[in-house]
């Protein structure tokens, strides 16, 4: 679906591997971490207690923190893609496509989460990675693609206007991400519900 890195085609200790109870347990309580606590904040000591496996284990499914945190990435991008996918079914053209990446985000935003929504967990993550750093190129990738499925939807509302398709496209998806910055802030999906009404009204008048 996209030139993302996953965790099959990337070269890293355990990454290949068919995933176990163990290594999804690892991920499982690193997602819960970094989300509520941060990349940075969040010791390989207090992943293994979360997750309740000893330290060896960790070192045995994944080379590094470095490489969880690749692999959490890649889980978060899967995660979207599954919310998006199932959004999709049932969707007979392009206005409805456009509208679920609007509701797979909203779908993302009502997790239980421990802290509440905190934003995008992938822009959190880039946040704290320096420059250069290829968790930032994961991330950018994601959103290229999420860009790059609007496009592909208004593309349909829009044949032979290609690049009226493309432009629209990188304006919802500013406006998407704007409302994704500001749910976080706010704690809750209100403004992903505003910002799909307002997605809604702008496809009415193509």
């Amino acid at each position: 679906m996209s030139d993302i890195p996953t965790a099959a085609s990337r070269p890293g200790k355990g990454r290949g591997k068919v995933p176990g109870k163990a290594r999804a347990r690892l991920l499982a309580a690193a997602a819960r971490r970094f989300y509520a606590d941060g990349v940075s904040a969040t010791g390989i000591d207090t992943i293994t207690a979360e997750a309740g496996v000893a330290k060896m284990s960790l070192y045995n499914n994944f080379s590094s923190k470095a490489d969880l945190v690749m692999a959490y990435l890649d889980a978060r991008h899967e995660e979207w893609l599954g919310l998006y996918r199932r959004r999709l079914e049932g969707v007979r053209d392009g206005r409805g496509g456009v509208l679920a990446v609007f509701d797979a985000y909203a779908d993302h935003a009502a997790f239980a989460y421990e802290h509440g929504f905190r934003g995008c967990g992938l822009l959190n993550a880039a946040a704290e990675l320096p420059a250069g750093h290829e968790g930032r190129d994961v991330v950018r990738r994601h959103k290229e693609e999420v860009e790059s499925l609007l496009c592909g939807h208004l593309g349909e509302l829009l044949p032979d206007r290609s690049e009226e398709a493309g432009a629209l496209a990188e304006h919802l998806s500013f406006l998407l991400e704007g409302a994704t910055a500001r749910a976080g802030l706010e704690g809750a999906g209100t403004r992903l519900e505003h910002a799909r009404t307002m997605a809604a009204n702008l496809l009415d008048r193509l």
